[in-house]
């Protein structure tokens, strides 16, 4: 049984829908899993984006599987499996992390946490770890917290930014930048906030006469608070109902993404809220 992805979730007035491209997709593929959704993008064969319901109150303590594993809905060829994470320096990240969809009865957060370990909800990172990479991964929690005055709910949107000129590696071309937006209910109005992780390399510490032998060289983790169109310019996703909620609006939004108003977060307290 899944249930996947629930729009009314936040219980607003409208429901939350998951971003999507403006024109159709001929390779995207929605998968659903218990409490999340995973829109797969087959020709790069991760995911363009998930969306996860997250309810803070119910969360429920799984022991960790590491039980990962293809989704035989879909061809094998159309997954980032097994064999891009062998004997190297990449870790299979989670997109949906695996706590947020462990809540309800114990046999749905058992069902929830098994789902989380499905290869087309991971994408290759850098095994490195920093104190960005540590920031990127307390964000659910953090946001429960700021959340917990009210009904402590999230639904939260994550997914990889697709280069142009990202490496091909053992079939799979490797992403350096990563998205997340996260969106709750504040006294029954959306709010929303976004945040990018970007791997990308200096190029003057990358050897690139081993580059093309060894997996693409990712640089260290930097996570930054955006504007949510930000991930609309990067992504070319639909996400002006949740830029409309914004708490870091931008006072001129651009076309194309904006470095310049990207926000560093070497700690908590300078995510705006």
């Amino acid at each position: 049984m899944t249930d996947g992805y629930d729009a009314s979730f936040l219980r607003l007035s409208d429901p939350l829908a998951i971003p999507a491209d403006g024109a159709e997709e001929d390779d995207r593929v929605r998968l659903d899993y218990t409490h999340f959704t995973v829109v797969l993008d087959t020709g790069r064969k991760l995911a363009a984006v998930t969306a996860v319901n997250i309810d803070g109150a119910a969360l429920v303590d799984v022991e960790r599987s590491d039980d990962w594993h293809l989704d035989e809905r879909i061809p094998a060829d159309q997954q980032a499996g097994p064999e891009v994470y062998a004997r190297n320096n990449l870790d299979r990240g989670h997109l949906v992390r695996r706590r947020d969809p462990v809540w309800g009865t114990p046999d749905v957060a058992r069902r929830a946490n098994s789902d989380t370990f499905a290869y087309t909800n991971a994408a290759p990172q850098a095994a490195e770890f920093n104190q960005s990479k540590e920031l990127w991964l307390g964000l659910e929690d953090y946001l429960l917290d700021h959340a917990a005055t009210n009904d402590q709910r999230l639904s939260v949107f994550t997914g990889v930014v697709f280069g142009a000129d990202d490496e091909e590696y053992r079939g799979v071309r490797i992403p350096r930048m990563f998205w997340k937006i996260a969106a709750w209910a504040d006294g029954g109005a959306l709010a929303t906030t976004a945040y990018l992780l970007d791997q990308t390399p200096e190029l003057d510490r990358i050897d690139l006469a081993t580059a093309t032998a060894d997996a693409p060289p990712l640089g260290p983790y930097r996570t930054y608070q955006v504007p949510v169109e930000e991930i609309g310019a990067l992504t070319g996703l639909g996400v002006e109902a949740l830029a409309s909620a914004d708490r870091m609006r931008a006072p001129q939004p651009t076309a194309l993404p904006d470095p310049g108003r990207w926000v560093a977060l070497e700690s908590w307290d300078a995510i705006a809220l």
